[in-house]
């Protein structure tokens, strides 16, 4: 009868210890490796993004613009423009900037007023000449175009 579940231990009076690696078995030929770095992070850390134009997104110019926009607070909704979802879109060209927007509705109070202050504020951005707004209808405004920060401050989250 076999029984199972034993564990068979071998004894051995000594184990050859392996060989160690020498500099000699490095293949020569190898390409030379570029001298290491105390922190490599360091230059990437201090690095900024390169090709970034002034007037595209993340550049300076469209960014003051889009800060300016969130101060613009719609007059009956305590949100911003932008977060609100009624900016659809900022184009920089040059000095000159076009704004897509609507509103939340055709009989908004501000219908007539809202554009002309979007305008006033982004020619007030040092950089831009003169603004374009552009005031569409379609696609109609909805709260699914709303941040989720303004969904926060309305209590919708």
């Amino acid at each position: 009868m076999e029984e199972t579940g034993k564990i068979v231990i071998d004894e051995v009076e000594a184990v050859a210890k392996p060989p160690k690696a020498r500099v000699q078995d490095v293949v020569e030929d190898a390409a030379p490796a570029e001298p290491r770095r105390r922190d490599y992070l360091d230059g990437f850390l201090a690095e900024k993004p390169q090709g970034q134009a002034p007037n595209e997104p993340g550049g300076e110019v469209y960014e003051a613009v889009i800060d300016r926009l969130k101060g613009i607070y719609d007059p009956e909704i305590p949100v911003n423009i932008y977060d609100l979802g009624l900016i659809y879109g900022v184009e920089v060209n040059d000095a000159h900037a076009v704004i897509t927007m609507t509103l939340t509705t055709p009989h908004c109070p501000v219908a007539e007023s809202m554009p002309g202050e979007v305008e006033m504020q982004v020619c007030s951005v040092p950089g831009i000449a003169d603004a374009e707004v552009n005031l569409v209808w379609d696609p109609p405004w909805d709260p699914g175009k709303m941040s989720d920060e303004a969904r926060l401050e309305m209590g919708m989250l």
